[in-house]
């Protein structure tokens, strides 16, 4: 056990009043030391466990600056990075392994409340999922073109790094400087990778190797009319600074050796590796992760950490199936609605073509795209009470994703605000081609990424009193995802979506997820191509071109993420059913989305354990 880890626990152990009890605990409460004291009342046993819970959470936040960064907190290790080598991941690994076993052997799971023993199922589901997946450590792609293993270090300085004194400036520096041992241990994960059999697949270099380019290029690097983006951020950050004439012209100076020297020297230590992989991964084609050692194992893993439940890959096919037919006939009603007399695949073939589904492909169509994102979060606010008892207080802002980062990112996303709300939840969408921006399909994924979706659970999971830190700032794909979705079709019952092309939108999503079902499982399951993939999202669904070899490309990288979506709207919804047809006029929407999101993220099994007892809560009144 190394040394750190040991003098941590050691402090850990006391602090539970293991060696030395009893001692003062949360709240000034006296903490028992014994597990299992039949005197303990549920709620001391709960305040024990909470309290080894922080404790574990703020031990891992301390050993991420990453995290620090992402959570708001400025600390002594702001200049530096977080641990990405192998021996670092063993070290964790070995912690999760004996933190599980602390966490059984310190607290009788029937001696809790209600709540703690959701926290102890959810930090010990959490703790063997992690431990299952570090089987598989080396079947994950270093980098790819989806995952912004790259593009997100960058972000971090960017978005989550804050200058508001001359020791910020300096610590942005050391980070730029120690981005050099980040891309160098990539490099030699990379090489050891492609040893053990497992290389990225061929159609991601390209955009790989492109990224890593643009990303350490401009000035002060090489002066090619553009400007590094560290570069503009960190010029930007320190204008806001008084600063002398001397002050401004040290700083910046460092900031230009930095990126000249060690920041350029790691950027071309991992492009040189990655295009000596390329001809490597031509040799083997695009497959998905069964073609890995120990794939079809791995895939199952990813099928049970992306999904939290117990499904083969050929039930989530069957499944994917099934929805795609019966949305398919939503459809056609839709077409018949507009009136539009031929069959789906022409209607498909219409609404992709249709140029009153896009926006123009220049900075004014892209100013415009903003502008009716916002008015539509905007309007959801206007009627939220009907629908939710509690809104995040944490602001929201939509913006475009920087254009150095567009090859690197999904279609859109969503970034969490800071611990204490003063950075906003952040929707980010994807403008650098606007001929593939759907208006019909956009709205949709505004109510998705935005309200009342992942900003509604997420950054209301952050504010909840009373809860696990670990609760507050985990997740689940399939719980996160599946709200989100869920919340796309919220947003009709809500009374949007008046525009029955826009209604179609939002079952286009809809589908695409569906459709995600069949070729994930399609890929790493059943063997399919990257052409066949593409064939069957442009047979079954209007996607543009663009987003079907984006979507396809992304799941050869990601296994199992896909799935998450729609087998967690799935759940939400056969949830709400249940508590419909058990409440009857009891029923208020309002009490069951506190049911879903109130308790922060969950596996979709302990959902299912919560919404069973507020029915069970709602039916007593």
């Amino acid at each position: 056990m190394p040394k750190r880890w040991r003098r941590k626990m050691m402090s850990f152990v006391c602090m539970l009043g293991i060696i030395a009890a009893p001692i003062t605990g949360v709240a000034g409460m006296e903490i028992s030391s014994q597990k299992g004291n039949g005197a303990a009342s549920s709620n001391l046993e709960e305040e024990r466990l909470n309290a080894f819970l922080d404790e574990i959470f703020e031990r891992e936040v301390s050993e991420s600056p990453i995290r620090q960064s992402r959570l708001g907190r400025k600390t002594d290790e702001q200049g530096e990075w977080d641990d990405f080598s192998d021996a670092f991941a063993e070290t964790e690994i070995e912690q999760d392994r004996a933190d599980l076993a602390l966490l059984r052997e310190l607290f009788d799971r029937e001696q809790l409340s209600v709540g703690g023993r959701i926290s102890y199922d959810l930090f010990e589901f959490g703790l063997q999922n992690t431990i299952d997946s570090h089987t598989y450590r080396r079947n994950f792609y270093v980098i790819d073109q989806f995952n912004g293993q790259l593009s997100g270090l960058l972000t971090i300085l960017q978005n989550a790094h804050q200058i508001n004194s001359v020791p910020d400036a300096e610590d942005y520096i050391s980070r730029v400087k120690g981005l050099k041992a980040i891309l160098q241990t990539y490099a030699m994960q990379m090489h050891d990778r492609a040893e053990y059999g497992v290389i990225t697949p061929a159609f991601a270099f390209p955009a790989m190797i492109a990224d890593a380019h643009a990303m350490s290029a401009g000035m002060p690097l090489v002066n090619d009319g553009k400007t590094n983006p560290l570069y503009d951020d960190f010029l930007e950050k320190i204008d806001e600074l008084e600063l002398s004439t001397e002050e401004r012209k040290a700083l910046t100076t460092r900031m230009e050796q930095a990126l000249k020297g060690p920041f350029s020297e790691g950027f071309q230590a991992l492009i040189l590796e990655m295009e000596r992989l390329h001809p490597i991964a031509k040799k083997n084609g695009n497959k998905g992760v069964w073609s890995l050692p120990n794939g079809a194992a791995y895939y199952e893993n990813r099928i049970r950490s992306q999904t939290t439940l117990d499904l083969t890959a050929d039930e989530i096919h069957q499944i994917g199936l099934a929805d795609i037919k019966r949305i398919h006939n939503e459809m056609r009603n839709i077409k018949s609605q507009v009136g539009f007399a031929d069959d789906l695949q022409a209607f498909f073939e219409f609404i992709r073509n249709d140029p009153n589904n896009y926006y123009e492909n220049t900075d004014l169509g892209r100013e415009a795209f903003l502008t009716d994102a916002r008015r539509l979060i905007d309007e959801i606010y206007v009627v939220v009470g009907d629908y939710f008892n509690r809104v995040p207080k944490a602001k929201l802002e939509v913006r475009r994703v920087e254009p150095w980062r567009e090859n690197s990112t999904s279609i859109a996303f969503y970034n969490r605000p800071s611990e204490d709300g003063s950075r906003p939840g952040v929707y980010y969408a994807n403008l650098a081609d606007m001929r593939t921006v759907q208006k019909y399909v956009f709205s949709a994924i505004t109510y998705h990424e935005s309200a009342p979706g992942h900003h509604f659970q997420i950054a209301l999971a952050q504010e909840l009193p009373n809860l696990p830190k670990f609760r507050r700032f985990g997740g689940y794909g399939a719980f996160t995802e599946g709200w989100a979705l869920y919340a796309e079709k919220l947003a009709e019952e809500m009374g949007f979506y008046a525009d029955p092309y826009h209604n179609f939108g939002r079952l286009q999503n809809e589908l695409w997820r569906s459709v995600r079902l069949v070729v994930d499982t399609g890929i790493h399951e059943k063997r399919w191509t990257r052409e066949q993939c593409i064939e069957y999202f442009r047979v079954n669904t209007p996607l543009s071109e663009g987003d079907i070899v984006t979507e396809v490309e992304r799941f050869f990288v990601n296994p199992g993420q896909a799935l998450s979506y729609k087998v967690g709207m799935m759940k939400i919804l056969d949830l709400r059913k249940m508590a419909k047809d058990k409440l009857g006029d009891n029923f208020d929407i309002r009490a069951f989305h506190d049911a879903v999101i109130g308790a922060g993220p969950l596996p979709l099994p302990v959902l299912e354990q919560r919404v069973e007892a507020y029915i069970e809560a709602m039916s007593a009144n």
